[in-house]
């Protein structure tokens, strides 16, 4: 697939994965609607991305409300007149055992993480099956895996990987490709913003970001898998092996899973 003048909705476009994915796709001389919360950030990125010749728009999106969703749907057709690819990329972490997070934190996570990739692809579907376009679901490992201290994040990739594959069953014979890729851990605003138990983000990261996968390498490997038509990508080979012995050694998987995620700092699990 070449990516010239093809129409390319990008959610969460103002940090991270997603913005990494817009450069990229505005790299390759592809029309770019960038969608998040942020108006002021997106008005920002279009100056400097120097939008104003039609190649990309920027549309403050809630993807947590479903009028918003419509709303960036019917603005890019209003616009452009068609949908090739949409990345559902916005997202939202947590960190906090369950015995202790408030209910309205894993409806949060849920919201953004799930609801959010629902109702943008819900709206898009039709404009992509007349493009034959394509849909891509940014997940985690944590969607076939749950990661303690991370219940809602994980039930919510578990959740959309599930819807996902679902629709690309369902247009199997329409030539719409549904991708879903799993990124590993990036280096991103994900952890900064993670929310602890009382809903407040985390502000530190327990990782070390430098080491982390960059966003830029994220968005590389977007475009590739959907020049190739892929269904799944998963990026790091820690994903891939935790993946393939969860189905002959699942407690090996958990116990070294609990090991690692006790080891970070100021961990939950180490109450």
């Amino acid at each position: 697939m070449k990516f010239d003048n093809k129409v390319v909705i990008v959610t969460g476009a103002s940090s991270g994965i997603g913005l990494a994915c817009a450069k990229a796709f505005i790299a390759k001389n592809s029309k770019v609607v960038m969608a998040a919360r942020s108006e002021d950030t997106l008005k920002k990125l279009s100056h400097e991305f120097e939008c104003q010749g039609g190649k990309c728009i920027y549309i403050k999106t809630d993807v947590t409300i479903e009028e918003d969703c419509k709303r960036l749907v019917d603005e890019t057709i209003k616009k452009y007149g068609r949908i090739d690819i949409l990345i559902n990329n916005a997202g939202i972490s947590m960190r906090a055992l369950l015995k202790d997070v408030k209910i309205e934190v894993l409806k949060k996570v849920m919201d953004v993480n799930f609801w959010g990739t629902v109702y943008c692809t819900k709206f898009a579907l039709p404009y992509i099956q007349e493009s034959k376009g394509t849909i891509v679901g940014i997940s985690s490992i944590a969607g076939f895996h749950g990661l303690p201290g991370r219940t809602a994040y994980s039930a919510s990739k578990a959740a959309m990987q599930g819807f996902l594959e679902s629709v690309r069953i369902e247009n199997l014979k329409k030539g719409v490709q549904v991708l879903i890729l799993s990124a590993g851990f990036t280096s991103s605003n994900i952890r900064m913003n993670a929310l602890d138990a009382d809903g407040n983000p985390q502000i530190e990261t327990p990782l070390p970001e430098e080491r982390l996968t960059s966003p830029d390498r994220v968005a590389r490997n977007v475009l590739r898998s959907i020049r190739k038509r892929k269904r799944n990508r998963i990026m790091t080979a820690e994903g891939q092996l935790m993946i393939f012995f969860q189905r002959i050694i699942p407690v090996l998987v958990d116990n070294t899973i609990y090991r690692k995620f006790k080891n970070e700092p100021n961990s939950p699990l180490q109450e």
